[in-house]
């Protein structure tokens, strides 16, 4: 199968006063399938703004590959199936929705007809039926998002970019958007997700990469990424001192916590230990269960520890050479 987007050993060093040199993209790979969601994260300066504008072909990379659909993002017909939504988009004031979304539809190569059958019911799924011949300049922010959406789908595209998709939009309207982004997904759309509300992304994506510094500091599942591998939550019937003395002897560590046990083992065998311990001593265990952190407790770990990186001895500082 031919990924949807696929970046490889991508380079990008821009040229600032007094002849240095920035690198804003340094040797980063990634890969989204048709029907994956993803999540591009990082703090500003990463390089997630430079990596979607070369899928764009808004700028080129120094080094490395990138293509869409199987095809360069050199060429122009790559960008023919791909919506984007860009971050703090503007649609002129004085145009209505239907306005809007068909001059969106013809550049995109829609016809009269094409847009007279496609309007209505992507209006309708981003919720804006009543306010289809509106003016723009009567929108709130979050109908404002709602349509540059609806733009970004028109054409019913392979592959969508979309930067701060809910940024202004209310809690409703932000569980509307994931849903109608994942039903785009199951029908095959590849959708690249850029935002900075991290409990978004671990709500809507299959995969992300965190960018740090112009690298990919981790990429993966998200189950995968927030599993702490060592921490277990354990439910077990009549917890008491006794029970916890003796699990403390295999060398785990052992707490009681809420009503529960949260078990730090070294590996799988130990904490097989443990619950033959638990058994042994008469308790029926419920549940055992990974304790996981959040996405969020993972990209502020992979920041501090590029931070502490960067500030250490011979580090270079903002990825800036002489």
């Amino acid at each position: 199968m031919t990924s949807a987007i696929e970046v490889t050993d991508l380079t990008k060093t821009y040229s600032s006063f007094g002849g240095r040199k920035i690198e804003a993209l340094r040797g980063v790979s990634f890969r989204v399938e048709p029907g994956e969601m993803f999540g591009l994260l990082g703090p500003n300066g990463a390089g997630k703004t430079t990596s979607v504008k070369i899928l764009l072909g808004l700028t080129r990379a120094t080094t490395g590959t990138a293509s869409l659909m199987g095809m360069s993002v050199h060429d122009p017909e790559s960008r023919r199936r791909v919506g984007y939504l860009p971050e703090g988009h503007r649609i002129p004031n004085y145009l209505t929705a239907r306005q809007a979304l068909s001059i969106f539809g013809r550049m995109s190569g829609l016809d009269s007809r094409q847009l007279a059958d496609r309007i209505p019911p992507l209006i309708e799924r981003v919720r804006l039926s009543q306010w289809l011949d509106m003016k723009v300049k009567k929108f709130s922010k979050g109908m404002t998002q709602r349509l540059g959406l609806a733009c970004a789908m028109i054409h019913s595209p392979d592959v969508l970019l979309l930067d701060e998709p809910t940024d202004g939009v209310d809690p409703v309207g932000r569980r509307e958007i994931r849903d109608l982004l994942r039903e785009e997904a199951d029908r095959g759309t590849a959708v690249l997700l850029n935002s900075h509300l991290l409990s978004e992304i671990e709500t809507t994506c299959d995969k992300v990469a965190v960018l740090r510094g112009g690298k990919v500091a981790a990429a993966g599942r998200i189950d995968e990424l927030t599993a702490t591998g060592s921490q277990y939550r354990m439910i077990a019937a009549g917890i008491d001192e006794p029970l916890v003395s003796s699990l403390q002897l295999t060398g785990a560590i052992v707490a009681r916590q809420n009503g529960h046990l949260l078990l730090t083992v070294r590996d799988i065998q130990q904490l097989n230990e443990l619950i033959d311990r638990t058994r042994a001593n008469g308790h029926a265990i419920s549940e055992i269960a990974a304790v996981r952190s959040s996405l969020e407790d993972i990209f502020v770990d992979l920041i501090k520890t590029g931070e502490i990186e960067q500030n250490s001895p011979g580090a270079l500082q903002g990825g800036v050479q002489p």
